[in-house]
């Protein structure tokens, strides 16, 4: 999946591979043989549209080399799972990962694609039996997924929705225990309220499904939780700074801007300094 400028106005995110990764990372691709901290996460990571995402910034701050990792649409399959980002954690002097949501992964009732973990690949034998009249042929993304098994019972959606979040947070749990060096957990999206005015088809806001009981289980196994909500000034200026062709405007109405970036950076920078 190639990201380089496809239209007037958009950018260019010089896509790179890190060892023998399938994965297009964002470049330009990073030196690994000298100190660096490592960052994983999904599209905000990934900074869709930010000509100078969080990742950059914090570099250019510290002048420290600064190892983006972030994928699109990146579940806690892909960011974990991946040989290369690996090792590029195990070696890092420190790792920023930010949270995503939970239904980009595989679990108990179903299985997503290993690494485009938005998309849909079959359901579980137990989520045929909890869904009987639900055709699974016609899905090929998890939320529409998702809001579909919604639509159909709002009483067995939930318990989907249990299985998602309690394996986020082993999932979670079980990865964050593996890094060996300092780890700096990243909230990075709004508050984490049930009135979220940025919901999705009723399903609620990104990181989906994830609460703040659930940060509370993980956080004990990073060094620093790094909470960044954008600013109501960030908010209100939208897409200005933001580089996209004009048919992705829709897409780039639900990023977080340039000015977001910026705020996440100076957070994650007053972070490691407390702690590096």
């Amino acid at each position: 999946m190639t990201y380089n400028a496809r239209g007037p106005g958009a950018l260019d995110y010089f896509p790179c591979r890190y060892g023998m990764s399938r994965l297009l990372f964002r470049g330009p691709k990073s030196k690994l043989d000298h100190p660096y901290l490592a960052f994983i996460g999904g599209t905000e990571t990934y900074g869709r549209f930010i000509a100078d995402p969080f990742v950059a910034l914090v570099q250019k701050k510290t002048n420290l080399c600064c190892a983006n990792f972030g994928y699109l649409n990146a579940g806690t399959d892909v960011l974990f799972g991946d040989p290369s980002i690996q090792d590029a954690v195990a070696n890092a002097d420190g790792t920023v990962v930010q949270i995503v949501g939970t239904q980009n992964m595989t679990n108990r009732f179903y299985t997503v694609h290993p690494r485009r973990n938005d998309r849909f690949v079959a359901p579980s034998a137990a989520l045929k039996r909890l869904f009987p009249e639900v055709d699974f042929a016609e899905f090929h993304f998890n939320k529409h997924l998702l809001q579909t098994l919604r639509r159909v019972s709002v009483s067995r959606f939930e318990v989907v929705r249990e299985e998602l979040q309690a394996s986020w947070v082993n999932r979670m749990q079980e990865r964050l225990r593996k890094i060996q060096g300092k780890v700096f957990l990243l909230w990075f999206a709004e508050p984490q309220t049930a009135g979220s005015s940025r919901t999705d088809a009723g399903l609620g806001a990104d990181p989906l499904f994830v609460t703040p009981a659930m940060i509370d289980d993980v956080r004990t196994h990073a060094d620093r939780l790094v909470y960044v909500v954008p600013s109501p000034l960030a908010q209100r200026e939208g897409l200005k700074g933001m580089f996209f062709d004009p048919f992705e405007a829709h897409i780039a109405r639900e990023m977080p801007g340039v000015r977001a970036h910026t705020e996440a950076a100076e957070a994650i920078v007053g972070a490691l300094n407390d702690v590096l």
